[in-house]
């Protein structure tokens, strides 16, 4: 009998120890738990507002490089005035792939989704242009302003313009930052 309440009595004493030590373990673990999603949630936000404006800043630069290299726009920029198709010819390819080098890395910052629309549009514009001047019946002897011709008529009967897609897949994707 005696040994019998001993054992009682050393279990009134032990099992309310193990509860209260069941308990402070299991507070202790929530309290962990909660402490590292805080600090994840505290890393993602400041990842957040270092990330945010190198992404706009990439959406606006890829935005920028649609716009430049927009066939109507190039034409413009880069005037074919005294100069042979051929020559023209070759400004417009080096400048179009001066812009996209330019902007390579870019595509850190942007969906891969993005960056393919983008390679694809400046692949229709270098098409679109090296078309109009194949199409050219004697491009060494011809002037730039015949190509630059050429390449319009190119972009007139065409159905949409070769960046538009990709400008309007880069606009999306900035307005989802936000």
């Amino acid at each position: 009998m005696d040994s019998t309440t001993y054992l009682f009595d050393l279990l009134k004493t032990i099992l309310p120890a193990i509860i209260v030590a069941g308990a402070i373990y299991l507070l202790f673990r929530q309290y962990l738990e909660k402490d590292q999603q805080r600090r994840l949630i505290e890393l993602r936000l400041d990842t957040t507002k270092t990330t945010l404006p190198l992404r706009l800043q990439a959406y606006e630069r890829m935005t920028l490089f649609l716009e430049r290299i927009a066939p109507n726009n190039i034409l413009v920029r880069l005037g074919s005035g005294g100069q042979t198709a051929a020559d023209y010819h070759r400004l417009l390819i080096q400048e179009i792939r001066a812009e996209y080098e330019h902007n390579l890395a870019q595509q850190l910052y942007i969906t891969p989704e993005a960056w393919d629309q983008i390679k694809q549009a400046k692949e229709n514009v270098l098409t679109m242009i090296n078309r109009a001047f194949h199409g050219l019946a004697n491009p060494q002897q011809l002037r730039g302003t015949e190509l630059a011709k050429r390449i319009l008529e190119g972009l007139m009967t065409d159905a949409a313009d070769p960046t538009a897609q990709a400008l309007a897949v880069v606009k999306q994707e900035a307005a989802r930052l936000f």
